[in-house]
């Protein structure tokens, strides 16, 4: 059994797994973690977030914690999603440093002793670069877009390379936790928050047990949510687009007024509804990103809680 005493200098390390259909692999996930964080310090622990899982997540880890007196499990009340299960995770991680990474094992638990080495250099925190990636190539074309795209709209590099897989200081998980933003993405939040980083690399390891959770829908939608709601770009596109088609109306109306000043007519009905159907287009699709970002600040200003946790089954180490 870990003891925490006051006196133990060793630094203490906590682990955040948001946990979503991957019961095949937990104990195997535990194993290999107990293993590589027991060649870093005995003042440890293992947070299981069990997002609803639909599997028989929450039955293998209470079977875990027979074993393994280091894992606690935090079972949320509803499926709420993998970057909030995150923000619960480290709401109850006690460590002076926090390891946030995914259940499939797809990150290796191996790494982290790295990850250790590297922010012991002087970082905040440490990411884990995806040299390496062991995703469809459908997938990995359309991360690339994505993130090409981004980078575009924000006018700034942002390697698509990255996942979840990092290391915290105490200091980054402090700020992270100021965060109320129901709209989160736990890299964006990072990225924002600006403290001295370091990076490693890794190989992505290959999914043995079960498949994503991100379905292409779900993957179109957390897309969009990070393209909308993580910037305001798009608000000012409409108004640069509002303000080109000003000047377009302004320059036809002159245009109009020449031909029957000149030639006595105007130019036919065909062309007056092409122009009447794209901007009615236009202004609908402006109505439609407008109507988004509305209802977005309609969810924000409810000010319900990010998340409910429905229990918290501690295990036997003690602090």
């Amino acid at each position: 059994m870990n003891s925490f005493s006051e006196e133990n200098t060793q630094p203490s390390i906590s682990v955040v797994v948001p946990v979503y259909g991957c019961a095949g692999c937990l104990e195997q996930l535990c194993d290999r973690l107990i293993q590589s964080l027991q060649d870093i310090t005995n003042r440890f622990e293992i947070l299981l977030v069990d997002d609803r899982s639909p599997d028989d997540s929450l039955g293998v880890i209470r079977a875990i914690q027979l074993r393994h007196s280091e894992v606690e499990c935090i079972r949320l009340s509803r499926n709420f999603g993998q970057h909030i299960a995150i923000s619960a995770g480290l709401s109850v991680a006690r460590g002076d440093y926090s390891v946030v990474m995914d259940c499939d094992l797809q990150d290796p638990p191996e790494i982290i002793p790295e990850l250790f080495a590297k922010i012991k250099e002087g970082y905040d925190l440490v990411m884990a670069r995806r040299a390496e990636r062991s995703h469809s190539h459908f997938r990995i074309f359309a991360a690339k877009a994505y993130f090409w795209l981004l980078s575009k709209l924000n006018e700034e590099d942002i390697d698509g390379s990255y996942g979840s897989f990092c290391m915290l200081s105490r200091k980054v998980v402090n700020s992270f936790l100021e965060f109320n933003e129901r709209e989160r993405h736990f890299l964006f939040i990072l990225r924002w928050l600006g403290f001295k980083m370091g990076s490693i690399e890794y190989a992505h390891q290959e999914r043995t047990i079960g498949n994503s959770s991100y379905s292409l829908k779900r993957l179109l939608r957390h897309a969009i949510d990070g393209i909308f709601f993580q910037s305001t770009v798009f608000l000012r596109w409409i108004v640069s687009l509002g303000l080109l088609f000003s000047i377009l109306g302004i320059i036809l109306a002159l245009y109009f007024v020449f031909q029957y000043f000149a030639y006595g007519s105007v130019v036919g009905w065909t062309s007056l509804i092409v122009i009447l159907l794209v901007c009615t287009g236009v202004i609908l699709s402006s109505m439609g990103v407008i109507g988004l970002y509305v209802g977005k600040i309609f969810d924000q200003t409810k000010g319900r809680p990010l998340y409910v946790i429905d229990t918290i089954v501690k295990g036997r180490a003690t602090w």
